[in-house]
């Protein structure tokens, strides 16, 4: 199972990642992060969903996300 992880200290909410993914399982938090922004991240439930094609990560200009197969 694909595994999608988020820097969510770094990530500075653009939701470019929110818009890439094919499956929409990336959305943002409801918390902020340490910049002040509202992260984007992946609950465990939707997790299952992800197909693993990284089209999150190669959209990130951060590089704040990580997809491991």
């Amino acid at each position: 199972m694909p595994r999608v992880s988020f820097r969510e200290d770094r990530c500075k909410g653009c939701g470019l990642c929110i818009t890439a993914c094919p499956k929409k399982i990336i959305s943002f938090s409801d918390r902020l992060n340490i910049k002040g922004y509202h992260p984007a991240t992946v609950t465990e439930e939707k997790m299952k969903e992800c197909i693993g094609c990284a089209s999150c990560g190669k959209m990130c200009p951060d590089c704040v996300i990580t997809v491991e197969k």
